[in-house]
């Protein structure tokens, strides 16, 4: 089950200072020639609506959960932003577009390399000449490293939520385990939910040769949302590819 119950909880838990980096990164590597952006796996439509006064964005997901809260967020600072329900291996009924992005490791949840592929395609597919996919991925050394073992706690007046991480059953993947509890007035107590999102991740190698198979060209990658380069215990790596 992939962000159900986690939909509401993963809005009132971000970051918000994560959003104007991760559009300021995409900012930095786009020009003033780039006019429509869709934003993939754009999940409570954050990062959309920043990026709104920089583009024609369009938001998609495959949570119709997570939309309808990008939505009421859209609705609330008076943006005009399609949000569309699909899977990044499917973008076939979208335009195309002068930038995609696809943040927030999003990438990881895909299954293997195969898959990887699929989305890199229709990324490609769906780009202008010139276009840029812009995207994020967990690094080695954080899901290697970081989050086995990983727990976190978080209660609220009518709600708590346990996250916990193990280590997967691939090289370089993760299981996320998220338990809430919300409280059920008709049972006088906590009704208890639990999902598992699996993570995956590879060598930037694996990616460069997925990106360069499909199509794209001049890709770069850097760490801390383009700030740095590579090292050995980033968390997080960002690819910027060009059509």
């Amino acid at each position: 089950m992939i962000y159900n119950s986690f939909a509401r909880v993963y809005s009132e838990l971000m970051d918000d200072s994560l959003y104007a980096k991760w559009a300021n990164y995409v900012r930095n590597q786009t020009d003033s020639s780039a006019k429509t952006l869709l934003d993939v796996a754009c999940g409570t439509g954050d990062l959309t609506i920043l990026l709104a006064n920089d583009f024609d964005v369009t938001g998609t997901d495959l949570s119709e959960e997570m939309l309808n809260i990008a939505d009421e967020k859209a609705n609330q600072a008076k943006v005009n932003i399609p949000f569309e329900q699909s899977n990044m291996m499917d973008l076939y009924t979208f335009d195309n577009y002068d930038v995609i992005t696809c943040f927030d490791d999003s990438i990881c949840y895909l299954g293997d390399e195969d898959e990887l592929y699929i989305a890199a395609k229709q990324a490609y597919d769906h780009l202008n000449d010139g276009g840029k996919y812009l995207f994020d991925a967990h690094s080695l050394y954080q899901m290697d490293e970081v989050f086995p073992g990983y727990m976190f706690n978080h209660k609220a007046e009518d709600s708590a939520f346990m996250w916990s991480s193990y280590e997967g059953e691939y090289p370089h993947s993760i299981e996320h385990e998220l338990t809430f509890f919300n409280w059920d007035d008709k049972i006088g107590g906590y009704k208890a939910n639990t999902e598992i999102h699996h993570e995956r991740t590879y060598p930037i190698e694996t990616f460069l040769e997925i990106l360069k198979d499909v199509g794209f060209k001049n890709t770069h990658v850097s760490a801390e949302f383009g700030e740095s380069e590579v090292k050995d215990d980033s968390n997080r790596w960002f690819f910027a590819s060009e059509k």
